[in-house]
């Protein structure tokens, strides 16, 4: 570090030859994404946060959300009619055990694993998959065995 910056000549020259690919400098490349279209992506944008559940009110408020981004996923047609409809019966299956005032841990992890194995094989659902999963470990936390 001991060293004076090089002159803004010598900056602006590294500029031109690194970025703009010239040693007059230029434009800088540019993308055109006219026309393209993303039907769906998982973001659920902080939306989805296991991590910040405290209690069960909270680990299913989550698990609803969850389900809801399952639903835009199937009607952006990334998953499966059929498939998303077992997937999200299994998690409706999760969220009723965990409503129960005696709500069985087991039970739980088979739903959210159930709606899991039914769409991990889904690239574009990997996100939900990761919630999945941050769920089942979540569960181990609020319920017993």
């Amino acid at each position: 570090m001991g060293q004076e910056p090089p002159p803004s000549r010598e900056i602006q020259q590294l500029f031109n030859v690194t970025i703009a690919n010239t040693a007059q400098g230029g434009n800088v490349a540019t993308f055109d994404q006219r026309g393209q279209n993303v039907s769906y992506q998982y973001n659920a944008a902080g939306n989805i946060n296991f991590g910040a559940v405290q209690n069960r009110q909270d680990f299913i408020t989550e698990l609803e959300k969850l389900k809801t981004e399952l639903h835009k996923a199937t009607d952006a047609s990334v998953i499966d009619a059929d498939v998303a409809t077992d997937a999200e019966y299994q998690l409706s299956k999760a969220i009723n055990q965990a409503k129960k005032p005696d709500a069985n841990q087991k039970t739980i992890l088979e739903h959210i694993n159930g709606a899991k194995t039914l769409i991990e094989g889904v690239a574009a659902a990997s996100g939900l998959v990761t919630g999945l999963l941050t769920a089942a470990e979540q569960a181990h936390k609020f319920f017993g065995g």
